[in-house]
């Protein structure tokens, strides 16, 4: 039951973890890098699905996404998708290939994608402690119903803390590193 308990918990600190990766890669940096587009969807025979399934997306330069949509009518749909996205991107078709060039990043601008940043992670630390409560109101029923000892207890506590250290520390990390890429210029 404890283990049970780890387990559910670990998973999903880690689904935490994930999510913010996911979302650190939707804030641009100054680099051209093909997941800024993930969170972009096109309209495709009444659907909206992710533009990474109607064309295909290349890292031309460092400043530059090229994407070949797989059919020829996808062109203007995807272009209005980037368009419309809160990405901040002005892409150009040339044909068949749609290119996206990534503006500069101002200070200002920056600043604002930290700040961003910071609260994605801040809120990647409570959706972990918020784990961590609920393992430990799990362990808690389990003594209340007697199926375990308060010192089995305090130690499957310890060892959520444990892991709930780790796992935000992973999350401080990301950060750090996310901050540095937005901060190089």
């Amino acid at each position: 039951m404890i283990e049970d308990i780890k387990k559910d918990a670990q998973s999903r600190m880690k689904k935490s973890l994930e999510a913010l990766h996911q979302n650190f890669n939707k804030i641009r940096t100054g680099r051209a890098h093909s997941s800024i587009l993930d969170a972009v969807t096109v309209e495709y025979y009444g659907g909206q699905v992710p533009l990474n399934q109607v064309a295909s997306i290349n890292v031309e330069d460092a400043r530059t996404l090229s994407v070949v949509p797989w059919e020829q009518q996808m062109v203007p749909k995807i272009e209005k998708a980037i368009m419309t996205s809160d990405l901040g991107l002005n892409p150009a078709s040339a044909g068949n290939v749609i290119r996206v060039p990534m503006p500069m990043l101002t200070e200002e601008t920056r600043k604002g994608y930290i700040k961003q940043a910071r609260q994605e992670a801040e809120h990647a630390r409570v959706a972990v402690r918020n784990v961590r409560r609920d393992a430990n109101g799990d362990l808690k029923s389990l003594l209340k119903e007697k199926e375990i000892t308060e010192d089995e207890q305090h130690q499957a506590e310890e060892a959520i803390q444990k892991l709930t250290d780790s796992i935000i520390a992973d999350i401080d990390k990301a950060l750090e590193s996310k901050e540095h890429d937005l901060m190089q210029v």
